[in-house]
């Protein structure tokens, strides 16, 4: 028979802990003795083998089939590393592969569809995601000497004034599905809960650099405000994500590496810079979630269109992109007030918006347009870029 000594080590202390690893190694119906100099041994070894259904006589503790039966009916949450097409309800927050017990509420997610959510390079982007991660504090050098005009400064206030809401967004979008995912798909979680906190740290550094040198940051317009409502009005998962990933952040993404190298200042560089290596990974993710989605759902295709021309429609009365912004951009792109410097600027800025479509014209194509609708769709994109 097995044995085992607690000394003076009370159940009150953790000595049931001894007792439970000591019943682990013996068989159901097998003994152990437990002794121990602690006065109340006794008396709360009993409770407890009552209470854990161990039957005891005379120091000895009889393993029972009380903790067997318990997890009799328990069911495997899948595997560590294998992602099932349709994770049980009953899994809840269950770790993927646990056991969870028989009789663990149901959990109900809206997005519990593997072909809905899912992308193989899921676990990549996070972990890059996830080591990428930068301290604006740090990273972005905020005592370097701004020596522009000060119309040059307000330029850059009325752009950092636009990315700031664009960037609120694209936080709240994958904030609101994060939350319908199952748990199951963990990898997507960490993705999106990675993505809105870049997205908050963008909105730290554009609101941070809007108000170096001014009270205030600068105007926000109805047709803005209206193009950023319909990302945020899109119920379907993947409509949202097509929308913000694919069409708009995709835009934006070629609209901060502008600002990178035309920023008047090392300011307001940085924080464009850095802001769009974390952009560009979202918008892998965007990319690789709907290229598996599309290879499964046949109807896909037909529904991102419609998404797109439906966005169009109820945005064609706005003034989209305004005026201010994109004359700040101008501004900046120039780098002064004379007119050759300024054709120059309008140049650069009406190069921008022909790379903006080009390359949403080359992500619609991998996505599985043909050429005519990728260019149809690309035209119809919201003026706001985002």
């Amino acid at each position: 028979m097995s044995a085992v000594d607690l000394g003076p080590l009370g159940f009150d202390h953790g000595g049931h802990l001894l007792v439970k690893r000591a019943l682990r190694g013996v068989e159901v119906g097998d003994g152990v003795r437990v002794t121990g100099e602690h006065p109340a041994l006794q008396v709360h070894l009993a409770a407890w083998c009552r209470g854990q259904g161990h039957p005891y006589r005379d120091g000895v503790v009889t393993r029972g089939t009380a903790e067997l039966g318990r997890w009799s009916g328990a069911m495997r949450a899948g595997g560590v590393r294998e992602v099932v097409d349709k994770p049980d309800a009953r899994w809840g927050l269950a770790a993927r592969g646990a056991r969870v017990e028989a009789g663990s509420p149901e959990m109900r997610f809206a997005l519990s569809d593997k072909d809905v959510v899912w992308a193989d390079e899921a676990e990549r982007l996070y972990a890059q995601g996830a080591a990428a991660q930068w301290d604006p504090a740090t990273a972005i050098p905020w005592d370097a000497p701004i020596e522009h005009p000060e119309e040059v400064e307000d330029a850059v206030v009325q752009v950092m004034t636009y990315l700031i809401e664009n960037e609120v967004a694209a936080l709240l979008v994958p904030a609101r599905f994060l939350a319908q995912v199952h748990p199951h798909f963990r990898e997507v979680l960490q993705v999106l809960a990675l993505q809105a906190a870049d997205e908050a740290r963008h909105i730290e550094v554009f609101t941070r650099r809007a108000t170096l040198r001014r009270d205030a940051p600068g105007l926000s317009t109805h047709g803005g405000q209206a193009s950023l409502k319909t990302l945020l009005d899109e119920p379907d998962f993947a409509l949202a994500s097509f929308l913000l990933s694919v069409m708009g952040e995709g835009s934006f993404l070629d609209l901060l590496w502008f600002l990178g190298e035309h920023g008047p200042d090392p300011i307001t560089r940085a924080v464009a810079t850095m802001s769009a290596r974390d952009e560009a990974r979202h918008v892998a993710f965007g990319m690789a979630h709907l290229q598996r989605h599309a290879s499964k759902d046949p109807t896909l295709h037909g529904r991102l269109a419609s998404a797109v021309q439906r966005r169009h429609d109820a945005l064609q009365h706005t003034a989209g992109l305004n005026e201010e912004v994109f004359d700040a951009l101008v501004l900046l792109a120039a780098g002064g007030w004379a007119p050759e410097q300024l054709a120059t600027g309008w140049d650069r800025v009406a190069e921008l918006v022909v790379r903006m479509d080009t390359k949403r014209r080359g992500r619609l194509a991998r996505l599985g347009f043909d050429a005519e609708q990728a260019e149809t769709l690309s035209s119809l994109h919201t003026r706001n870029f985002m």
